[in-house]
């Protein structure tokens, strides 16, 4: 049964990375390279990255198939009673650093693990979402983006748009900034309580809307002008993206603690990054309305229709 269920997951993961890559790369004018790589302890991936285009300063869009002996500690932290089973992990993830600073940050994956124990029922669960994190956000991005991100999870319950927002709130948090990484989105993980089917769906619900989440905000936002003011901004705000996956990330914790390829796994990190000493931004500024509006768990589409 697992191996059936590896085949269907894979043959979908490699089929939104192609459709990813093919609509940002339309976007863009520029086409992602490949780069494929081998596992020694068993695995590999498929990397695409675009670097230095027309819209996108860098973006990756990268499938991994990799599998072990032993599940890594990050992956078995929350689940003590899956420590030292093999294990299949599959995923895409991409993230997309564009040169304007009015076009928002983006990040999303979708994952897929199976833990394996001679004797005993194979134990899967889901995984994965999207977030959006601008730098000068503006109302009717965010309102579209969580509209999106809702539509995708209206046909599963109407639970499970509050739960995943608020999981993402929470799981997009630099404890130590004591602040959002951005205006939030979708996240789920440990999902097999549906069973397969449906779980595997909702998967796909979640890859297969984040393009009509995000290239809307992209065409919206790509021409508008800025200068060194906004690019300088753009870099400080950076630093947090750089602070968040090193620090707290779990999927970069357990790339590198399976042996995964380095260079993958930190694709994610923006090609430019700025930190300064205790900056805090002009009082009344459109930097200071993204730390006083944005960068705090909000109800958006409830605020909507108050």
């Amino acid at each position: 049964m697992s191996r059936a269920f590896l085949d269907v997951v894979k043959e979908y993961l490699l089929s939104l990375q192609e459709r990813l890559c093919q609509s940002l790369g339309e976007a863009d004018g520029t086409a992602f390279r490949e780069d494929s790589w081998t596992r020694p302890e068993g695995g590999g991936g498929r990397s695409r990255i675009l670097e230095n285009g027309a819209l996108f300063e860098k973006g990756g869009v990268n499938f991994s198939h990799v599998h072990g002996a032993t599940l890594p500690e990050s992956a078995s932290a929350r689940r003590p009673e899956l420590a030292g089973r093999s294990f299949h992990a599959l995923g895409v993830s991409w993230v997309l650093h564009p040169y304007n600073p009015h076009v928002p940050t983006s990040h999303g994956n979708v994952r897929f693990f199976i833990a394996e124990k001679d004797g005993e029922t194979p134990v899967w669960w889901f995984g994965g979402g999207y977030d959006l994190t601008p730098f000068y956000p503006v109302h009717e991005d965010v309102i579209h983006w969580h509209q999106v991100a809702r539509d995708a999870c209206a046909p599963f319950g109407e639970d499970v748009y509050p739960r995943f927002k608020a999981w993402c709130d929470d799981y997009f948090y630099l404890k130590h900034r004591d602040e959002t990484r951005g205006v939030g989105g979708l996240f789920f993980d440990d999902l097999n309580e549906w069973g397969f089917e449906r779980c595997f769906a909702f998967q796909r619900a979640v890859g297969d809307s984040f393009l009509e989440a995000y290239l809307p905000i992209v065409k919206r936002r790509r021409d508008l002008p800025y200068g060194e003011r906004e690019r300088a901004f753009q870099c400080y705000r950076r630093g947090r993206y750089v602070e968040f996956n090193l620090v707290w990330d779990r999927g970069t914790l357990f790339g590198l603690q399976s042996g995964g390829r380095t260079e993958s796994i930190l694709m994610s990190m923006p090609p430019e990054a700025h930190w300064h000493y205790d900056w805090h931004p002009e009082p009344g500024s459109p930097e200071e309305m993204l730390y006083r509006e944005y960068l705090h768990p909000r109800d958006w589409l409830g605020e909507q229709q108050e």
